[in-house]
């Protein structure tokens, strides 16, 4: 057996080192983007007496997201990285005080110049990729609880696992087919997405290529209103959406002559029905389980339930058999692993600040940020990295010892030469420069 090293100097002087060798890859994507020159251009900057452009202070306070610091007060480890500085062509790194008080600096203009360049690199992806003829939206909202009873516009509301705690309450839209985040809005604690859905569909509509032709969503019981399914009707969109359990729809489920089309007793049937208030009726698809045996499995579930059966109503125009509804709306499923990624690998639930300005702007730098990694796999990396979760690609491919050296007027990275995953990094380097972004 080899011994240990017993005798080893060492000392803090060499500036060519770092642990995030691999953000070289994923800065490369963004170069390629021209991120920084469309942050420059597309957004109405106000000036500021800093040292710092301020595409430069969004460019490293995206990266560092990607990095998977998710609070701006762990970027203090950055100070003395002059390689990472040198790959985001800083001199230095920003102090967190900086950057905290850059967010709040900003103004409601030039948040909306950071959406805008939002919608800018989606249509630019959208572009490159295989052309889509519809798009499916999954609609859904979550909740972050502050610490803090002095932050602008948390307020109490629902909360499950923090009562009567102030909280935010995001409502958030992705795209079921390539899973990008195609619109949110960040609200107080105590905003019901029903009161804000006609809105919020209205600036998600506002960003679809007019060269589609099919629109469809699905949507949990928090849009389910007879308001904005009417408006969903009269603009030819299709949906699934949960329905309310309410007393009338309780009574007819129980009447209904059901069929099974999947093992374990699954059934389904559908009804037509006018609620108090609508305009008229529509329809209702009615799928129910026979209760688990496991009681932690029961508790799991979150539906209606009667002495042998759990139920799920859904009201949809879709032209499927009530089990094929239920098919097209399960794989809403995903949305809720997207918005968990954006809890726990992303800094969404990290409120940085007790201005709502500024956490609304660090809201929609973090979608921005979720989407540049979904891009980043989709178009640059093959096979299951494809839908690496952004832990995954820290722990193989960001977080990796490099050294940065200038030989022979070049620039060169060091990496490990006993690397697992060398050819997975020339493969993605070599599609990034695949990519034509005009």
């Amino acid at each position: 057996m080899r011994k240990s090293i017993r005798n080893v100097e060492f000392s803090f002087e060499d500036p060519t080192l770092t642990h995030y060798g691999g953000m070289f890859i994923f800065q490369r994507f963004c170069r390629k983007l021209e991120l920084r020159r469309i942050l420059q251009r597309s957004v109405c900057w106000k000036r500021r007496t800093s040292i710092y452009h301020p595409a430069d202070l969004i460019l490293a306070i995206l990266y560092t997201m990607i990095a998977g610091m998710r609070r701006i007060s762990d970027t203090r480890i950055l100070h003395y990285n002059n390689c990472f500085q040198s790959l985001l062509g800083m001199e230095n790194f920003p102090q967190p005080s900086t950057l905290r008080e850059f967010l709040k600096s900003l103004t409601p203009s030039e948040l909306k110049g950071i959406i805008r360049v939002h919608d800018l690199l989606r249509q630019k992806m959208i572009a490159v990729s295989i052309p889509l003829t519809s798009l499916i939206f999954d609609l859904d909202s979550t909740v972050l609880p502050v610490f803090g009873w002095q932050i602008q516009g948390a307020k109490i509301g629902y909360n499950p696992a923090k009562r009567f705690r102030p909280s935010y309450y995001p409502v958030l839209c992705f795209e079921g087919h390539t899973r990008d985040s195609w619109y949110g809005v960040l609200r107080p604690g105590n905003t019901q997405p029903v009161t804000i859905a006609p809105a919020f569909w209205a600036a998600v509509k506002k960003k679809i290529p007019k060269y589609l032709y099919r629109i469809r969503m699905r949507a949990d019981s928090g849009f389910y209103d007879h308001k904005f399914i009417e408006l969903l009707d009269a603009q030819g969109i299709e949906y699934a959406i949960v329905a309310d359990m309410t007393a009338p729809v309780k009574e007819k489920i129980q009447s209904l002559r059901y069929h099974t089309f999947r093992k374990g007793g699954w059934q389904a049937a559908q009804f037509t029905y006018q609620p108090y208030r609508w305009e008229r009726p529509h329809r209702f698809i009615v799928v129910r389980r026979p209760k688990p045996e496991s009681q932690e499995e029961e508790l799991q579930l979150r539906l209606w339930k009667d002495r042998d059966y759990f139920y799920q109503v859904f009201i949809s125009n879709l032209i499927l058999t009530p089990e094929g509804v239920w098919h097209f709306y399960k794989k809403r499923a995903r949305v809720e692993l997207d918005i968990r990624e954006l809890k726990e690998s992303f800094p969404l639930g990290k409120i940085p600040t007790n201005s709502f300005l500024a956490n609304e702007i660090h809201f929609h730098l973090t979608l921005l940020g979720y989407d540049l990694v979904n891009w980043f796999r989709r178009f640059c990396l093959a096979g299951k990295w494809r839908y690496a979760t952004l832990e995954t690609l820290h722990r193989e491919l960001l977080v990796l010892p490099a050294r940065l050296v200038h030989s022979g007027r070049k620039n060169q990275l060091k990496l490990p030469p006993g690397y697992i995953h060398q050819k997975l990094f020339y493969q993605a380097i070599k599609k990034i420069e695949k990519i034509s972004t005009h």
